[in-house]
């Protein structure tokens, strides 16, 4: 068996991750989270230039009833951003529920110099480890408020509860 190695370029240093705000754009409902390579959040500028791009990155109408066609599913106007200054790129990951249970996502990216030529990422990642943190917490809380609520999905109550912490 060929064994493999791997070159860090640092170790792991813990990344504070914020709630920066419930953003409503294009009829979307959405919650932002920050994450920066240093200090406590990314540049107010990347977080901008972010919230410009909801009506690019994401699917519209938001809210969306399928139709016949098996991959024309529901959409329901609600999901979450995730805005990374990271060193060596700047990230925003759009994810959004839809279908019931699952987890849309787009991401797009730019040198952190060049945030105006943000774009759809070129590889086909779905998030760092430290972005997975506020992806599972999102999930944890869709299950909690939407799926497994006997009297019926709860999308306020999903959308006032946000992840802070440090990964």
């Amino acid at each position: 068996m060929t064994q493999t190695t791997m070159t860090r370029t640092s170790a792991h240093r813990p990344r504070p991750i914020s709630f920066l705000e419930l953003h409503e754009s294009n009829g979307w409902r959405l919650k932002f989270y920050g994450i920066a390579a240093t200090g406590e959040r990314p540049r107010p500028e990347l977080v901008k230039t972010a919230e410009l791009l909801v009506p690019t990155a994401l699917p519209y109408p938001a809210a969306h009833k399928g139709g016949e066609d098996p991959y024309d599913i529901d959409r329901y106007g609600v999901g979450f951003v995730i805005v990374h200054d990271a060193a060596d790129y700047a990230f925003a990951l759009y994810d959004w529920w839809a279908g019931e249970n699952e987890i849309h996502q787009r991401i797009f990216s730019s040198l952190p110099n060049r945030l105006g030529a943000m774009r759809p990422h070129p590889t086909p990642a779905i998030g760092s480890a430290t972005e997975l943190a506020v992806t599972d917490f999102e999930r944890r809380a869709w299950l909690r408020h939407v799926l497994a609520r006997e009297d019926g999905a709860d999308m306020e109550a999903y959308l006032a509860e946000h992840f802070e912490g440090e990964v």
